[in-house]
């Protein structure tokens, strides 16, 4: 790696301790701290106020872009991006139900998984098949880190489960992990925690609607005339997303504090760290997103792909199962649960560096398959 290769690396590091950490405040929420009080604010911050303050300042001509990429591509990124919204909005209420360390797990697992498949099944199926049918070898390679990623999430929750079962005979622990109603909360936090992660991968598929924002914004087109750099570009993209889901999340939480008569309690003495811990997760979420673009494009594609994205995803799951057994989400469960949680995390990690490597792959003959065609193009106009 030359330095900015090393230097993107480290962004991308530092990303994956934000995306993994941006839970970790909630944990530090009065007990009794309604849901919707610290996420609804934390939902605002990080939807609405970060992206609207950030965009518009970094962003040269930001409403120009956007009025000359036209309203289906918009419209399209505003959808997926309300359902990663939704995703959002269930990952936090996974976190209250099964605590961080197995949400990261199902989350990040589920969110690989249909992160590489959507978007490869709606703008790339050419690159699925050879001319004559047949499977690509790249294809074999994500399909195979696919089942590897689904493998560790079935782990995962079987983690959680024999977790549960451990602890159900702790009359504290029960307490706090049973639902309203007495529901097994266990099993509704995995079916949460999984869903979630297929709504957030959304956002993947947000991005490949977005792709003519950025190239209108940065410098892939010819007769550019906005000049912002890549990393600015970026924000054009990202806070199109952002925006898209807040009208989910945000609105989500509105009728939470409506139906639970909660709204008083954004007045109520201690208020103040409720809005710190909600800016602080805001913060580490965006900051997550911001710095794994910004280390990706200093990487450089390939190098982004092959060692960027395992890297992230793998560190931030690692980092968010460290805030979880730290803060002590373990305690009193079985050393056989917390030994499937170890190994669905070590699936989870292999599952994301075949899948890196199937990309990678991918992107080579992608770049192959271009300079074949360029080629008799380009002998023909010196004839």
């Amino acid at each position: 790696m030359d330095s900015e290769q090393l230097i993107g690396f480290g962004l991308v590091l530092l990303g994956a301790i934000c995306g993994g950490s941006f839970g970790l405040p909630s944990k530090f929420a009065k007990e009794d701290t309604p849901w919707e009080v610290l996420w609804g604010p934390f939902f605002f911050f990080a939807t609405i106020l970060i992206p609207t303050i950030v965009a518009p300042f970094v962003v040269n001509d930001l409403g120009a872009i956007y009025a000359a990429v036209g309203t289906e591509t918009i419209i399209s990124v505003l959808i997926f991006g309300f359902l990663w919204g939704l995703g959002s909005m269930t990952l936090g209420m996974s976190f209250s139900f099964i605590g961080l360390s197995l949400a990261y797990s199902l989350n990040y697992g589920a969110q690989i998984v249909t992160g590489s498949m959507g978007p490869m099944l709606i703008f790339h199926r050419d690159a699925i098949t050879t001319a004559e049918g047949s499977l690509e070898q790249h294809t074999w390679v994500i399909l195979a880190g696919v089942a590897t990623c689904v493998l560790g999430v079935i782990i995962a929750g079987r983690a959680g489960i024999l977790k549960d079962r451990s602890l159900q005979g702790d009359t504290a622990t029960t307490e706090e992990t049973a639902g309203a109603g007495g529901q097994p909360k266990m099993l509704i936090g995995v079916i949460i925690g999984i869903a979630s992660g297929v709504l957030c991968a959304c956002y993947a598929i947000a991005s490949e609607y977005a792709g003519p924002i950025g190239a209108e914004a940065g410098a892939e087109v010819a007769e550019n005339v906005f000049r912002n750099p890549p990393w600015a570009a970026a924000w054009a993209v990202t806070a199109m997303i952002l925006w898209g889901g807040a009208v989910s999340s945000c609105l989500y939480c509105v009728v939470q504090l409506t139906k639970n008569k909660t709204w008083g309690h954004l007045t109520k003495k201690g208020i103040g760290l409720t809005l710190l811990l909600a800016a602080a997760m805001a913060v580490l979420h965006d900051g997550a997103i911001f710095l794994f673009g910004l280390g990706w494009i200093s990487m450089g594609g390939m190098l982004g792909i092959a060692v960027g994205y395992p890297v992230f995803m793998s560190f931030a799951i690692i980092v968010g199962n460290f805030h979880g057994f730290r803060t002590g989400e373990w305690k009193g469960a079985s050393r056989q649960s917390i030994q499937w949680i170890i190994a669905g995390i070590g699936v989870l990690i292999i599952g994301v560096c075949v899948l890196a490597a199937g990309k990678t792959m991918q992107e080579k003959k992608a770049a192959a398959d271009k300079k074949s065609q360029e080629q008799p193009a380009a002998a023909a106009a010196e004839s």
